[in-house]
């Protein structure tokens, strides 16, 4: 674990340091907008907020990553799963973003949660290695679920899961 490391629900006082990662050429095209100017962001970033699930990674201050959380219900109490994640390029191999997840981890399984799932594009071949790295397991495609404007292709979603009782 890093020292200087934090993690809190974002305000709206974080909109400057999120969209400035949402918007990295390395970041944007594994989450689920195009680049758009800051004010198109606005209201993206408020449903964020809202949800009260939606949280940064801060380390020694500054804004190091992002993501959200989603609690099941019912039937599915157990499960939370994990979007909107990223990290700062500039943290890029240093180790920020396993840290990150093994703190919400560690949180999740002191509220009772067992199962984490999330998705992952299916040419986010970095990503799907570091999941996997990390314990998830690839559990069905979601066929042509992801297109970015400008390609001409969709691209496959990877549905990956991990357990721990």
């Amino acid at each position: 674990m890093y020292a200087g490391r934090m993690t809190r629900l974002a305000t709206i006082d974080d909109l400057n340091d999120v969209y400035t990662i949402y918007m990295c050429k390395e970041v944007i095209p594994y989450l689920g907008y195009d680049v758009m100017p800051i004010a198109e962001f606005g209201p993206i970033y408020a449903e964020l907020l809202d949800s009260n699930a939606f949280y940064i990674y801060e380390l020694d201050g500054k804004t190091a990553g992002f993501y959200r959380v989603i609690y099941g219900a019912g039937r599915s109490k157990h499960v939370a799963t994990l979007s909107t994640l990223a990290v700062s390029p500039e943290y890029h191999g240093k180790g920020i973003a396993k840290d990150m997840l093994e703190g919400v981890f560690a949180d999740l399984k002191k509220e009772g949660i067992t199962r984490v799932e999330l998705r992952v594009e299916s040419d986010n071949h970095r990503g799907i290695r570091f999941y996997e790295k990390l314990g998830f397991q690839k559990e069905g495609t979601l066929k042509s679920r992801y297109k970015r404007s400008g390609d001409p292709d969709y691209i496959d979603n990877h549905i990956m899961g991990m357990c721990w009782h």
